[in-house]
């Protein structure tokens, strides 16, 4: 049986020695969704349904009024970083009815991609949380909403009491240049620590 053409977006080339699993995690609407269909160079994998009256006795839709649907499993997609180098990139759900769900997703994650917003910077506490919890490293990475307050780095690092080698940086879920550099954030700081450290 013959190999794919490399030019062949839904393969992963011959050439590819590392497959990296990495979480794309955070609080509910904090635009996880968006950011995995950004940058996945293969068509993403979702599992979106759309919102019911009965979700709203559930989910709390302060700060994402307009949201009407929500991911109910994961989303997945890849990235090919260079020749040698794939990452699978895996969104989970950001609601605690689904904590026992990522909690296996974790199994296998390298690391993982905390999305915050500045409107709901608190949402992001039990997220963080159970990463540490389950000793998976993490950059986050404050997602641009139109109208979101912007505030210093070092006010948002005290406000999510982030270790000093934590990563932290800005992007817009919708552009693949600003996704691609939280990701690389990540991946540059994964590439940083000791083999087998946690």
């Amino acid at each position: 049986m013959g190999s794919a053409p490399v030019s062949d977006p839904v393969y992963v080339s011959d050439t590819v020695t590392t497959t990296v699993k990495i979480l794309v995690v955070g609080h509910f609407a904090v635009g996880k969704t968006t950011f995995v269909g950004t940058l996945s160079e293969i068509r993403p994998l979702r599992t979106e349904e759309t919102m019911t009256r009965a979700g709203e006795l559930v989910d709390d839709l302060a700060g994402a009024p307009d949201k009407t649907t929500t991911t109910v499993a994961m989303d997945f997609g890849r990235l090919t970083l260079s020749e040698s180098l794939v990452l699978y990139l895996f969104g989970a759900p950001g609601q605690k009815r689904f904590t026992r769900l990522w909690e296996d997703m974790l199994h296998g994650a390298l690391g993982a991609l905390v999305l915050a917003d500045t409107r709901r910077l608190d949402h992001s506490f039990d997220i963080m949380g159970l990463l540490e919890e389950h000793g998976v490293p993490y950059a986050v990475a404050v997602n641009h909403f139109e109208g979101a307050p912007v505030f210093p780095e070092a006010d948002i690092r005290e406000a999510l009491d982030l270790l000093p080698e934590t990563p932290l940086v800005t992007c817009d879920a919708r552009e693949a240049t600003s996704s691609a550099g939280a990701l690389i954030s990540l991946v540059e700081y994964l590439q940083t620590r000791t083999p087998g450290e946690r």
